[in-house]
């Protein structure tokens, strides 16, 4: 912004009552964090919050900021900040190796917790985590990534015919989902990033693959480059197609028989209920709140993380039960955006004004 246009601002939002605006901040990357932010813009319009235009954070003072990650707060050198301070903390575990963010953030915390004001965590560990930061628990509220069950609706025989044909997938194949970033940045991707289990992903169909030789994996998501390399080698057909808006994705869920989570560490993921919503049965290491989500062989298949063997045979299990599928809907309707509407007006109130 420049000298004159922030000026401009700044007399104008000093106007402002206190904590009478509320700033969401992404991370411009137009992925999975700049997504929960705009899916908290729904829902603090619900809440009756008023929102702050993104540009003019740093020409206001005294209002709430909340951030979507804590690598955009936290992970650069701290900087007293003019507002109140709230952000999620999804995952990052210190001590990861190759990720060095993850102790700098954890740091920045034991330092700067008396300067925030609220911490989501989506899932146990985390909690735990930013606890032993020394931080006041009443700081620390545990909201699950939720979903839309507007966007993402049961698949019929209809409509997974509709995709499969849209998408160029055989009727009669065994179609495995797996939407996520699991490569480093946001170019090709060949190289893996080891917390998303690209390569658990591959040791899995690579096995399943001997047991059901129609698979076909379909694949949307940033950065899939070593995945992809890797299915060509083990002769396995996919299909990537990349959305240009989340909610895109609920036509890619409607082809699938099962959702696949390879992950060693996750806030989410987001494929846990979505494909739940979606009528789809996940099989899913014990990573981040697919524990607390999924009863094993109730709603879902769990394993443990690191284990090809076991996720191979778990996806064709939950695959083959469509009672999983069943129950996987109500857990997805329990986690509705607009169940969660308790837990975030709880999380703002004293935050910021509402009504």
């Amino acid at each position: 912004m420049q000298r004159a246009a922030l000026r401009l601002a700044t007399l104008a939002t000093a106007r402002w009552p206190g904590r009478s605006r509320l700033f969401l901040v992404g991370e411009g990357a137009g992925w999975s964090i700049d997504h929960d932010v705009a899916e908290l813009a729904v829902t603090a319009r619900r809440l009756g919050i008023r929102l702050a235009d993104r540009r003019l954070l740093n020409a206001s003072r005294g209002q709430a900021a909340f951030y979507g990650s804590q690598f955009t707060l936290l992970g650069d050198s701290w900087r007293p900040a003019p507002h109140a301070l709230a952000t999620a903390y999804f995952h990052g575990r210190p001590g990861t190796p190759g990720m060095p963010e993850f102790d700098a953030c954890y740091e920045a915390l034991r330092a700067h917790h008396p300067e925030l004001d609220r911490i989501q965590v989506t899932h146990s560990e985390m909690h735990e985590l930013v606890l032993s930061s020394g931080i006041d628990p009443a700081k620390v509220f545990r909201i699950p990534i939720g979903v839309d069950l507007d966007c993402f609706e049961p698949q019929t025989p209809e409509s997974r015919a509709a995709a499969r044909a849209a998408l160029g997938l055989p009727t009669d194949a065994f179609v495995v989902g797996s939407f996520q970033k699991d490569g480093v940045g946001f170019g090709d991707g060949l190289e893996p990033k080891a917390i998303k289990g690209p390569d658990v992903l591959l040791a899995a169909l690579a096995r399943a693959h001997e047991q059901a030789p129609e698979l076909h994996v379909l694949l949307s998501g940033p950065a899939r480059g070593f995945v992809r390399r890797g299915l060509d080698e083990l002769g396995i057909p996919y299909v990537h197609r990349t959305v240009e808006r989340h909610e895109e994705l609920a036509s890619l869920y409607a082809a699938l028989d099962v959702y696949v989570v390879p992950s060693r560490q996750e806030g989410g993921p987001k494929g846990v209920l979505e494909a739940m919503a979606s009528g789809v049965p996940v099989a899913s290491t014990r990573v981040g709140p697919a524990p607390e989500l999924i009863v094993d062989r109730v709603n879902g298949r769990l394993v443990d993380v690191d284990d090809g063997e076991a996720l191979a045979a778990a996806l064709l299990e939950a695959a083959a039960d469509r009672g999983i599928a069943g129950a996987g809907l109500e857990t997805a309707s329990a986690n509705s955006r607009v169940a969660q509407l308790p837990l975030w007006r709880t999380f703002l109130d004293g935050f910021v004004e509402h009504g």
